[in-house]
């Protein structure tokens, strides 16, 4: 059991390696090899989780949840997804088309009356698959004092956000005519799962995904209005020393990256995703469909060219289909990898900014998927 100052922790949740006999790949210790440098008891860390035709095959969690309780990060510990929750807004807006509340050529102004007339030539499937075009909130918004401290900082809110785009004449472009990546439009896809829904989003998320689906951890979280269960802080380094970064003035925005997560959870969105539990694979072909623009300019973050859906990168690799995702916010980095013809899935969280899971993850399929 964890004492007071989390020095004596049990040796399950110090150490939690899996290994599934029959299926191949390397073992335990390879994959470890790859985190060894983050594997401390008072340094953040990551959880890292491999999936095989739906069976652990890999799990670990390397350092601390926070500097303060000295925690063990383990499969329980829920993450800021960043980005990575941009998929659960887009299955948000999806279940809704479902329903037939939504068309995927409903346009901003059906939605928001109010919206200025550039809102006509916005579609939701713009909005999914980041061709609308949309200012960046991010470069709309009030600046702030970068050093004060984190519970001064204040946040704008989603709705905020929509205030902010309603007062704009313009687009950054023709909606429907390039891709560019749009905080901006999903922040306004999880307004938009609120008021035609009738719920807050964060409660349509629970339950229409996460309760079915037993993610009994995972939240889109607000500060003040709800708790993170088991949570992760953010953390960066200040002249050479971890610093607790968890918060900053993007921190309360929800359909752009504010859902927390756990390896435990994931595992289950996997299961869904692979079995088709919460949309027919039919009505998820609109999702792996890549948005054609006539300036196609889909970048992967190292620059390379790469196809985008809804909430999910698209392009294979090395041959191999696949569906991932990225998250990046202050003190957190995530990335999800699925390939989905190999049923293999990788999922690595960070709560610590100097690490790119995305690469890790590579250098983990590449010891499953590359010819020995």
């Amino acid at each position: 059991m964890q004492k007071a100052a989390g020095l004596t922790i049990s040796l399950c949740s110090l150490l939690f390696i899996l290994e599934t006999p029959g299926v191949s790949g390397p073992g335990a210790k390879q994959l470890d090899q790859l985190f060894a440098a983050i594997n401390s008891s008072n340094a953040p860390g990551a959880a890292v989780l491999v999936l095989k035709d739906g069976h652990k095959v890999f799990e670990r969690g390397y350092g601390v949840t926070d500097l303060h309780t000295l925690r063990r990060i383990d499969e329980h510990t829920n993450f800021r997804l960043a980005s990575v929750t941009k998929q659960f807004t887009a299955m948000a807006i999806m279940l809704l088309v479902h329903d037939g509340k939504l068309s995927y050529d409903t346009c901003l102004t059906d939605i928001f009356p109010e919206f200025p007339a550039y809102g006509k030539a916005i579609t939701i499937r713009n909005l999914l698959n980041h061709s609308s075009g949309l200012l960046d909130y991010e470069d709309l918004m009030p600046k702030y004092d970068v050093n004060a401290p984190a519970e001064q900082i204040p946040q704008i809110q989603d709705g905020e956000v929509l205030e902010l785009l309603e007062s704009q004449k313009v687009t950054k472009f023709a909606p429907g005519t390039q891709w560019d990546y749009s905080n901006s439009g999903y922040v306004v896809l999880g307004v938009i799962v609120g008021k035609t829904s009738g719920k807050q989003f964060g409660e349509f998320l629970h339950d229409r995904i996460f309760a079915l689906l037993k993610m009994s951890g995972t939240v889109a979280y607000q500060r003040g209005r709800n708790e993170v269960l088991n949570r992760a802080f953010g953390h960066g380094r200040n002249n050479g020393a971890w610093q607790q970064t968890d918060q900053s003035s993007t921190s309360a925005t929800l359909g752009d990256g504010g859902v927390y997560s756990s390896l435990e959870d994931l595992a289950k969105w996997d299961r869904a995703l692979r079995d088709h539990t919460l949309l027919s694979k039919s009505e998820m072909q609109a999702a792996i469909t890549p948005v054609r623009v006539a300036s196609h300019s889909v970048v992967e973050p190292d620059g390379s060219l790469a196809e985008y859906g809804f909430g999910w990168f698209l392009n294979s690799y090395r041959g191999h289909t696949r569906m991932w995702h990225y998250g990046e916010t202050v003190g957190f980095r995530t990335a999800i990898q699925r390939f989905t013809d190999d049923k293999f899935t990788i999922i690595i969280l960070c709560n610590r900014s100097d690490m790119n899971p995305t690469v890790l993850a590579l250098k983990i399929a590449d010891l499953y998927l590359l010819p020995t």
